[in-house]
């Protein structure tokens, strides 16, 4: 049918031939439908994709269509400009093996003149609550069902159905969010939990609506019929029988066998049935997957599915029958005569078999033997799954392992076949820790925690699959890199922390790594990004938060919270280096040296009147060298109270320490294990050559300014004649520093020396400056030992994995 019009189709010359012919595919779907798009090349087809985006199935694409194809009129659209474009290309026939694209592949068969199904048969079929009612109207077999909108439709069902009922949604698929109620009493609480929970990034299906319904439930044999159906006569058919579909109250896909082993009676009415259903549609062309009941009152449709049924429906079909049911597909869309004898006795009797878990979990284990198709009884198989990755079962998610197919000479040594195999696939999938209080509080009822339990095995499995990475597979990560990026401008600091983040990200995307540049400057936007793209590690190089570095701690906070894997110090270490109060109290504790020292908050409180002076006083929470400048060292109480003014107008606590003159160095360290920590060349800075009246200090102007006395301040990496003995005491102090606070992958430690060679730590900054542009810094200091930035980079992200490798798992 086309625009509503019978469209009979003709014998082409050629009827075996694909070579010379189009197929616009709508769709790829995902990776496990690859298999589709294979057998279209292999057909010689010439294959248009249209699609939001390239993916995986580029190999197999000769031309794409990049729309979104949510939205009919602009993929529509999309399709008129590429015909214009390439006016030597003509469109055979158009296909979808996806349930999310049969609306908008039916509505470009009317619009371009192609064989298919027309848009409004498809509409009524594709709602499920549309098609009860058509099959009411024509006085079909049908459930009682009602549509649900509000608390008055609840209250109709309870008074006027019959328990168990069913609700479901009208445009889902896969049986997602497909609930078995057995009391009234329960009704309430699985509409809340599917209303709430209910979502195309659950089931991409549910893109077309999201209208729930409920209606009887229907005791009795389920089957599938995969039919062919050309010019209006069944070319082909195939019936199934599904095996138990329940697991408590909700129903998953557990498996299916060919041929159906019901009466031969039960078997034509079934047929019987979907040939009226489908004359009275007016569905005329296509590949069609059809579900129906068999019951003691007679035959029950449950859907229509307007194209190829999922799964391993294709591969038991061709085992079974011999008969390939995507060939045949392309054939009836592009209008070449098919013409099949209806096999009576299968080749095979074949089992498909849906692997689930028992819980939603993270797969840890998964072993096939690689000799496991030696057994010829091993039709096919397919895995969706790796070790690391998330699977969902009701009510967090409507998700399996894989499938596979198994053949027998009849349907018992079937069954006893897909027994044997399945004792040969072993994989394991845990569950949260049952000590932990995660996804536990605020339940106000068995399905509450949905939503939360899916999100954090998401983030639980990210930090599992890196378990499984090794130094060789780095490259298959995804790299968030997460910093701060402002427009180009006259702020150094700002300027600097824009070149860490885009260096760190062209540097790894050249070295062959998937890199998503992230704006922690635009939060909402980032942690959008981060909570919906597929990356595997964040690479932190974010600074600020709100334009302050004090709350930089809370962004390495939020990835914590996520459990996405990222590099670097975790959220307590960096706000123990911020807050340089804590930090020094930490130091004294654990008596390691340091300038003596006291704080304030306010004016008025107390100052240790044992402090000798010179004094330098700074704020206590900021970074960069922000709010110092010479006038920070102090001789008398006059200057002290006048800086402190200064420091509390801030709104920042200030830090008041006895001033060390002398030498300052940086120490870099790589590592995480306190046996296989790397200290690389020491920075110096000597102040010696500066004027007399300024102090032997970096203040801001002299760090990031235009003040020519920078140029005095002579830096020397590696250290020159300094001796050997005050070098590894004041690496040994670093080192002290680094492992007390728990730095991570990489850090940095500042300590001053005074004149009689006495050392004193001043700062810890746990993630020091990645530019790779300056004769500064930890990449400087890597490129003396040999590690150029690039390679600097790998080791921090090979760290960082080896580091979550070895922490206390978040299940178990």
């Amino acid at each position: 049918m086309q625009n509503g019009n019978q469209k009979l189709i003709s014998p082409p010359e050629n009827q075996n031939g694909f070579h010379g012919k189009t197929i616009l595919l709508v769709n790829t779907g995902s990776i496990k439908k690859r298999f589709t798009i294979q057998k279209l090349k292999k057909m010689g087809l010439k294959v248009i994709v249209l699609n939001k985006e390239k993916n995986w199935a580029q190999p197999y694409v000769d031309y794409w269509i990049l729309a979104d194809n949510t939205n009919h009129t602009e993929a529509i659209q999309a399709i008129q400009s590429f015909l214009a474009s390439n006016p030597q290309i003509k469109i055979d026939g158009v296909i979808t093996f996806w349930e999310d694209d049969v609306l908008l592949a039916s509505k470009i068969a009317d619009k371009f003149n192609l064989i298919g199904i027309p848009f409004t048969v498809a509409k009524k079929v594709r709602n499920k609550y549309l098609f009860r009612e058509f099959c009411k109207a024509n006085k079909i077999l049908t459930p009682q069902h009602y549509l649900i909108k509000n608390q008055a439709d609840l209250d109709y069902i309870y008074n006027n159905f019959p328990f168990p009922l069913v609700m479901k949604p009208a445009y889902g698929s896969s049986s997602a969010f497909v609930i078995r109620i057995d009391k009234c009493e329960d009704m309430a609480e699985m509409y809340q939990y599917v209303k709430n929970n209910i979502s195309p990034n659950v089931e991409s299906s549910l893109t077309d609506g999201l209208d729930i319904f409920v209606e009887e439930f229907i005791d009795g044999d389920e089957v599938d019929i995969d039919i062919l159906l050309q010019n209006g006569k069944i070319k082909f058919f195939s019936i199934a029988d599904n095996y138990n579909k329940g697991k408590g109250i909700f129903f998953i896909d557990s498996g299916q066998s060919i041929p159906s082993n019901l009466p031969v009676k039960t078997q034509e009415d079934l047929l019987s049935t979907a040939e009226e259903i489908l004359e009275k549609l007016g569905i005329q062309n296509g590949c069609v997957h059809f579900e129906a009941k068999a019951s003691n009152k007679g035959v029950y449709p449950i859907e229509v599915n307007l194209r190829m049924g999922g799964d391993y429906i294709y591969s038991y079909i061709k085992g079974a029958w011999n008969i390939d049911l995507i060939e045949y597909a392309v054939k009836i869309a592009i209008g070449d005569y098919i013409k099949i004898r209806q096999p009576y006795i299968p080749k095979k009797y074949i089992v498909g078999w849906d692997l689930h878990p028992e819980n939603s979990g993270v797969l840890v284990e998964l072993d096939v033997p690689e000799d496991i198709k030696k057994n010829r009884f091993i039709e096919e198989m397919q895995f969706y799954k790796t070790i690391g990755d998330p699977i969902f079962l009701p009510p967090d998610g409507f998700e399996h392992l894989g499938w596979l197919t198994v053949s027998g000479e009849n349907v018992l040594d079937a069954q006893d076949n897909l027994e044997i195999a399945l004792k040969l696939i072993a994989f394991k999938v845990v569950k949260f820790d049952s000590d932990s209080h995660l996804g536990k509080t605020a339940r106000k009822d068995r399905f509450s925690p949905a939503v939360l339990n899916k999100n954090l095995l998401v983030r639980a499995a990210k930090i599992e699959a890196l378990k499984s990475i090794d130094a060789n597979n780095l490259k298959k990560l995804k790299i968030g890199i997460l910093g701060n990026i402002y427009p180009k401008g006259d702020d150094p600091v700002e300027n600097l922390l824009t070149e860490s983040a885009t260096q760190v990200e062209e540097t790894l995307r050249n070295k062959g790594y998937s890199t998503l540049l992230l704006n922690a400057n635009d939060f909402s936007d980032a942690v959008e990004k981060i909570r919906k793209s597929d990356i595997d590690l964040i690479f932190n190089v974010a600074e600020r938060l709100y334009n302050d570095p004090a709350y930089k701690s809370n962004i390495a906070a939020l990835l914590e919270s996520f459990q996405i894997p990222y590099t670097g110090s975790d959220a307590f270490t960096l706000s123990l280096a911020t807050d340089k109060i804590r930090f020094k109290k930490l130091l004294a504790y654990h008596e390691i040296p340091t300038p003596d020292w006291d704080y304030i908050y306010e004016l008025d409180d107390e100052i240790d009147d044992e402090l000798e002076y010179p004094l330098f006083a700074k704020p206590s929470n900021t970074d960069y060298s922000i709010g110092i400048t010479n006038e920070s060292i102090v001789h008398n109480k006059k200057e002290l109270y006048s800086q402190l003014e200064k420091i509390v107008k801030m709104k920042r606590p200030a830090l008041i320490e006895e001033y060390i003159d002398g030498d300052e160095y940086e120490i870099y360290i790589l590592g995480n294990d306190i046996n296989d920590l790397k200290v690389l060349p020491l920075y110096r800075s000597i102040f010696d050559a500066l004027p007399q009246d300024r102090k032997h200090i970096y203040t801001f102007e002299t760090k990031w300014g235009n003040d020519s006395l920078k140029e005095k301040i002579i830096r020397q990496l590696p250290p020159k004649n300094v001796s050997q003995k005050l070098q590894t005491l004041i690496t040994e102090i670093a080192l002290d520093a680094y492992t007390i606070f728990d730095c991570k992958d990489y850090g940095k430690i500042e300590i001053k020396v005074d004149k009689d060679n006495n050392p004193y730590v001043i700062e810890l900054n746990p993630s020091p400056w990645l530019s790779n542009t300056q004769d500064k810094g930890i990449a400087a200091a890597a490129k003396l030992v040999g590690i150029d930035y690039g390679q600097l980079l790998e080791q921090i992200i090979n760290m960082a994995i080896e580091r979550y490798k070895k922490q206390h798992p978040t299940i178990k």
